[in-house]
């Protein structure tokens, strides 16, 4: 994080060009090292690599994205919950290829079964903090799972996740209203999904 200029005039120099002395210690701002971290963006195109040519999976996974990015900005989140939502977002059907070979299918209890684990290794020199890298192992473990939401973060998942699987899928009109009642918490999810699906 850069640290922050004080004044009008260059550090270490009055307005009249005479050296000041410098702030008593406990005044200083702690000048903090910038950790590198793997942005969004190549978080993505990485994740697009590991989706091996799977267009079905690629276009679920920007689409849930951009839903997700898009109703936390609305929300207002802060800049860490809004990272840790997109990276989420991104990486939350991790689990599908090795669901299908191992299962046969992609059911939810196997994506949140395989996943936590999955998006730990895909992570694994990302440079993100460990707590970080934890809280969006947690949300691809549980995003179908919609119990005990403990976060804004993990809600904002879910309705991204949701609003694009009604759009992939054609969901009925039944569908959506109960999960307009059931699933959908934020005002701007729920003002997304009625203008999407016009309800």
């Amino acid at each position: 994080m850069s640290g922050e200029l004080y004044g009008t005039v260059s550090e270490g120099h009055t307005e009249t060009g005479c050296i000041k002395d410098p702030a008593p210690e406990p005044l200083r701002k702690p000048r903090l090292e910038r950790v590198m971290e793997m942005t969004i963006p190549q978080i993505m195109e990485k994740m697009i690599a590991f989706s091996d040519g799977n267009i079905h999976d690629i276009d679920h996974l920007i689409r849930v994205w951009t839903y997700a990015r898009t109703i936390g900005e609305l929300e207002k989140l802060d800049r860490d919950t809004q990272w840790v939502v997109e990276a989420a977002a991104i990486t939350h059907d991790i689990a599908c290829p090795l669901c299908r070979e191992k299962y046969g299918n992609t059911l939810g209890r196997h994506q949140e079964e395989e996943g936590a684990t999955l998006v730990r290794a895909f992570l694994s020199d990302s440079g993100i903090p460990e707590e970080t890298v934890s809280r969006i192992a947690f949300l691809v473990g549980h995003h179908h799972t919609f119990t005990d939401v403990d976060g804004i973060d993990y809600q904002i998942l879910l309705e991204a996740d949701y609003i694009a699987n009604a759009t992939e899928s054609a969901y009925s009109r039944h569908n959506v209203e109960n999960a307009m009642q059931k699933i959908m918490r934020t005002e701007s999810g729920k003002r997304l999904l009625k203008s999407i699906i016009r309800i």
